[in-house]
Order: structure tokens, then C-alpha cells, then sequence
């Protein structure tokens, strides 16, 4: 069973402040590990703009792209609230 903390997480702060600057650094993140061809889309140098509570957060979603996460019915769903919050 995967665990999707990580993205659960990720998502609520997304939803909590869209706006501020650790939501869209998350939400760039994501949509980069959510297309198999992103990679590029994504500089790793923004890293270092997360907190180090943050940039274990964005390694556990690396983690679940890595693990094929990415392309499971959870992934899509929490990216979808993602879209959601960034358009309200």
C-alpha cells in the first residue's frame, strides 16, 4: 500500500495558501513530477527556498513520482483539489 502523507500534506497546504510562496513552489513541483517528460519544467536550485520541514515534503513526493505513485487515482485526485485551490 503506498502512503500518500506526503501528498496529503502538500495538497492541504496548497489549499490553506494557494498564493504564498512554498504553495506555488508545491504546486510547480507537482505538476512537473505529474508529466513523465517534466522534469526540466522544475529547477531543483528552488529546493533551497523550502524550509527544511518543506524540502522533506517535496523529497516524499519525489519519492512517490519515483515509485510510480504519480499515475495512481490518489495522485490525480489530489492534484485536482491542487488546480482547484489555484484557480479560487
Amino acid at each position: 500500500m503506498t502512503d500518500f502523507s506526503a501528498l496529503e500534506k502538500v495538497t492541504r497546504l496548497i489549499e490553506e495558501a494557494p498564493h504564498g510562496g512554498a504553495g506555488l513552489m508545491f504546486y510547480a513541483l507537482v505538476k512537473t513530477l505529474s508529466t513523465e517528460k517534466g522534469g526540466a519544467a522544475y529547477l531543483l536550485v528552488k529546493l533551497r527556498e523550502f524550509t527544511p520541514e518543506e524540502r522533506q515534503l517535496a523529497y516524499g513526493l519525489m519519492e512517490l513520482m519515483a515509485s510510480g505513485a504519480s499515475q495512481e487515482p490518489e495522485w490525480g485526485a489530489a492534484v485536482a483539489r491542487m488546480d482547484t485551490a489555484m484557480r479560487g
